[in-house]
């Protein structure tokens, strides 16, 4: 599941929701979420075929429910459960809190999906401005603003923003 959040930016609630049938050859079909709006979410080749090895083993550990995501028992994963592996795994890698004193969060997955898909967003005001339309929707924001809200200033943002704005520059006094 936290691969899965990783390469996807789903919402945590979105990925725990998941059934055998939303697992389509297109992608994943998230079933009114949020904003109890549905929407579909490509995977790229990797992430399905290792959404497809883990199904694989889950069915035959558990295959009386049609969640994706199961606990030891078979019942479908609970938030405090995935809540707690996350903080486990966290504390098993050695990963503390950063120096701001922040300690990463599952829904953190979700905000750091976002600024990566900006950070390899095409150049050119219009084509970012396009691209940042395509995050929203394919988070399932219902407004654009709340896509803006996921990102942070990183220092390949800033420096592609201050690229720019010296290219802009330059050009006006030319």
């Amino acid at each position: 599941m936290i691969a899965l959040l990783s390469a996807t930016g789903l919402r945590v609630s979105e990925a725990l929701n998941l059934r055998s049938a939303d697992i389509t050859p297109e992608g994943l079909v998230i079933r009114k979420s949020k904003f109890q709006k549905s929407r579909l979410v490509p995977l790229h080749d990797t992430a399905m075929e290792g959404l497809h090895k883990y199904l694989t083993l889950r069915r035959l550990a558990h295959p009386g429910d049609d969640h994706v995501f199961v606990d030891d028992d078979g019942h479908p994963l609970r938030y405090t459960i995935a809540y707690w592996t996350f903080r486990k795994l966290l504390k098993l890698a050695c990963i503390g809190p950063s120096p701001n004193g922040q300690s990463p969060r599952l829904h953190g997955l979700r905000h750091t999906f976002a600024i990566r898909a900006l950070e390899v967003s095409p150049e050119g005001r219009d084509r970012v401005g396009q691209h940042m339309l395509a995050l929203a929707t394919y988070l399932g924001h219902a407004n654009i603003k709340d896509t803006y809200w996921y990102l942070e200033a990183t220092p390949e943002l800033l420096g592609d923003i201050a690229a720019t704005a010296e290219d802009f520059l330059i050009g006006e006094q030319k």
